[in-house]
């Protein structure tokens, strides 16, 4: 039985073979660490981490390819942007709506005395901005938003947030993990400071793989120091960029993955991926809406969208059917809480949780009909009580 992967909002798969090509090309003729030497092998390596920098500022419309940071993941990079910027007395605005990425995080902070406002979203999982400037004190040094949820796929109005943080005077951090390379950024237009984004997903990259985009002007502490092959003569650390920021060896295969994946996006063209992703996420939409039993969630109007459908089948627990779809249909998905309480909380589904669909550049429209017919199938099993 072929395998169906629709779990593209966790990890994107398969990647393009382009991407697998380099990685493996790296690991053989340029593993070495990046800018430690000046043989042959260090130097072409420290040149892939500068390609890849310069295709992201490429693809998110960036001038300066040290602003773009190098991690492991958005975990990562959302948790340098937090903890790196807030101070003991400080107040952060985020919503319900978020990854346990950054809600983590801040339960930890205020251990140490930062405050932290929930914004709860509507059943749809959408903010309004009005309540974002409700929030806001005297103290209130960062607003957190997702670009769109990983739960209902929920695109937020993060220019209008955006706005509001910076007519404030307040840092603003995006996180993008499930937007970037899937709905188009730019952020030379949009009132960010910081975005954080992942390489494994939407930007078809490697796993253990992350950026940091941090706007001019902008300074964190570091959460970690050590070699950078730079100013090896100071026992203090760098205060430039990216060197601040990346300490140790950088996953340089990974990387060079990395800049493959953005390669491809920009040479089959993101437009032409994200209406392919458009158009699945209607059919999937608009069919099992028509399916007795099954509760779609998120926004009705498709421009809300992102491309991730989650659903409930009757009163069953989403985790029995991400089972059946994987043991009977072959058809990976993802069920539970998604790592997002809150938002689960927010639409109604936190016992429950909820069976997401997230198709990507890979899937086909057969493969979204030969979904529906087994969620079809898999409720009419349970209206008969026959499973």
């Amino acid at each position: 039985m072929k395998m169906i992967y629709m779990d593209n909002a966790a990890t994107s798969w398969p990647k393009p073979d382009i991407v697998y090509d380099t990685v493996l090309r790296t690991m053989k003729y340029y593993g070495a660490n990046p800018g430690r030497s000046s043989h042959t092998m260090a130097i072409e390596a420290a040149n892939i981490l500068l390609y890849t920098r310069e295709m992201l500022c490429q693809l998110f419309n960036v001038q300066d390819p040290f602003r773009m940071i190098f991690t492991y993941n958005t975990t990562d990079s959302l948790n340098l942007a937090i903890k790196g910027i807030l101070n003991k007395g400080d107040h952060v605005i985020t919503t319900s709506m978020e990854h346990n990425s950054v809600i983590r995080p801040l339960m930890h902070l205020a251990d140490q005395g930062i405050g932290t406002t929930i914004v709860p979203a509507d059943s749809e999982g959408l903010i309004d901005p009005a309540d974002i400037k409700r929030s806001i004190r005297s103290n209130t040094r960062l607003i957190i938003a997702t670009h769109a949820s990983n739960v209902t796929g929920t695109v937020m109005p993060i220019e209008s947030i955006g706005k509001i943080a910076k007519d404030s005077g307040i840092y603003f951090l995006l996180d993008a993990a499930q937007t970037a390379g899937i709905i188009p950024i730019d952020i030379s237009k949009l009132p960010v400071d910081l975005v954080a984004m992942p390489g494994h997903k939407g930007l078809l990259g490697p796993q253990g793989t992350g950026i940091l985009y941090v706007r001019e002007g902008v300074e964190l502490r570091q959460i970690r120091e050590g070699g950078t092959g730079s100013q090896s003569e100071s026992l203090y650390q760098p205060m430039f960029l990216p060197d601040r920021y990346e300490s140790g060896t950088l996953n340089t295969p990974g990387i060079a993955g990395l800049g493959a994946g953005i390669r491809y996006i920009l040479s089959k063209g993101q437009g032409k991926i994200i209406s392919h992703v458009v158009n699945m996420e209607k059919l999937f939409i608009n069919a099992l809406s028509q399916i007795k039993g099954v509760r779609v969630y998120g926004p009705k109007d498709m421009k809300n969208r992102s491309g991730i459908i989650s659903i409930n089948v009757w009163d069953r627990d989403s985790r029995e059917i991400v089972n059946i779809l994987s043991q009977e249909y072959g058809i990976a998905t993802r069920g539970s809480l998604h790592c997002a309480p809150l938002a689960h909380k927010t639409i109604g589904t936190k016992e429950q949780g909820t069976v997401r669909f997230s198709p990507g550049d890979f899937n086909t429209l057969d493969e979204v009909k030969a979904c529906v017919r087994a969620i079809g199938e898999i409720s009419y099993k349970i209206k008969t009580r026959s499973i």
